[in-house]
């Protein structure tokens, strides 16, 4: 009788570890949906850790308890291996060769966290100047002169794009000659995706600096947020919050849509090398990053390692910075750098070497 009670415990710890890896699967593939047409499910990508997490708890378990059953949770790895893979890839590292060129993107936030701070600026300053990047793509960049001029000791070259509403700033810091520059056209006030053409080595270069649109989310509703993960929020309060949090996250996905679709043509269109850089604010199994990665290397999925988290506040954690990059290019060591505290968001940095086929080709 023991026996049959503790093995059809089991079965339904089981059951449950299949039902996990279910919803794993569905919310990995969730970045195929459109948020146009459905906005909440488009977002489901964003539990996917949730389940993840879940589905390894249940392998532990059973290896220590049942080892036979540990064939399910381990299955569901390997079926949803591509969506882990893009969440948190694991890579065996390489060090960048020699003639690599190093790109950071970094949403800047237009110094606040460091203006009242004595010396922060300078700080701030001399972290981007030391950082050793020859380009350096920068969001919500607008930034008075003073501080533009202490940049351009180490970057002779810079420019700024404004979005159409004059509301966002995309700034491009960079040691090799800007020939152009041109906004991205897509529907925004707020946000803005632009292209920089650099001469790199007597190769023309397109560099695309984006600030896809937010999430929508007030200072009260991330305040909210963290109040909901610390579990200090009652059940009818939690309901109400939740829809508010999810009907908005679908309308801001809804918004990015159309703007990643844009960029995927722009980058379509591109004659030579690209380096696409930017702030998605959009998780990493989301319908933006996908479109831009089925047209240019994820240079973090290619070289980084573990979840890469870009974005930390109010206990919103999660890596909504990217740099992407055409065939021409080698990625080598793309990394988010925690110990940079100056901004919301943590600076992300790759190193690029120009493929030797790719030039004798042009």
């Amino acid at each position: 009788m023991k026996t049959h009670f503790k093995d059809l415990t089991l079965q339904i710890i089981a059951g449950a570890n299949v039902a996990t890896v279910l919803m794993m699967l569905l919310t990995g593939l969730s970045d195929h949906v459109s948020p146009v047409s459905h906005p909440i499910v488009a977002c489901a990508g964003l539990v996917f850790p949730c389940f993840l997490l879940l589905n390894l708890l249940f392998l532990v378990f059973f290896i220590v308890v049942k080892w036979r059953y540990a064939l399910v949770p381990f299955i569901g790895l390997l079926v949803c291996y591509p969506s882990i893979r893009v969440y948190s890839p694991l890579n065996v590292g390489s060090d960048h060769p020699e003639g690599s060129l190093k790109v950071m993107s970094y949403n800047v936030c237009s110094f606040d966290s460091v203006k009242n701070v004595d010396g922060g600026v300078q700080e701030m300053v001399s972290y981007i100047t030391g950082s050793g990047a020859s380009i350096v793509c920068m969001q919500e960049a607008g930034l008075p002169d003073s501080i533009t001029d202490m940049l351009r000791h180490d970057y002779p070259y810079i420019d700024t794009v404004k979005s159409n509403g004059g509301a966002e700033t995309v700034m491009l810091l960079s040691k090799y000659k800007i020939l152009s520059k041109e906004r991205i056209s897509y529907e925004s006030k707020a946000n803005v995706s632009a292209a920089f053409k650099l001469k790199v080595d007597g190769d023309t270069v397109t560099v695309i600096n984006n600030h896809f649109e937010t999430s929508g989310l007030s200072l009260a509703d991330r305040a909210g947020f963290k109040q909901m993960v610390k579990g200090k929020t009652e059940t009818d309060s939690l309901r109400k919050e939740s829809r508010t949090l999810l009907a908005k996250l679908g309308r801001s996905a809804a918004i990015r849509a159309p703007q990643a679709e844009a960029v995927a043509r722009y980058v379509r269109e591109c004659r030579g090398p690209v380096i696409l850089t930017g702030d998605f604010n959009d998780n990493p199994i989301s319908y933006t990053r996908r479109t831009l990665a089925r047209e240019l290397t994820d240079c973090y999925v290619a070289t980084g390692n573990g979840p890469g988290f870009s974005y930390h506040h109010n206990a919103i954690i999660v890596r909504i910075d990217n740099i992407m990059c055409s065939s021409d290019w080698q990625p080598y060591e793309c990394k988010v750098d925690h110990n940079a505290t100056y901004s919301d968001h943590y600076p992300i940095s790759c190193w690029l070497k120009m493929k030797a086929k790719s030039k004798k080709q042009r």
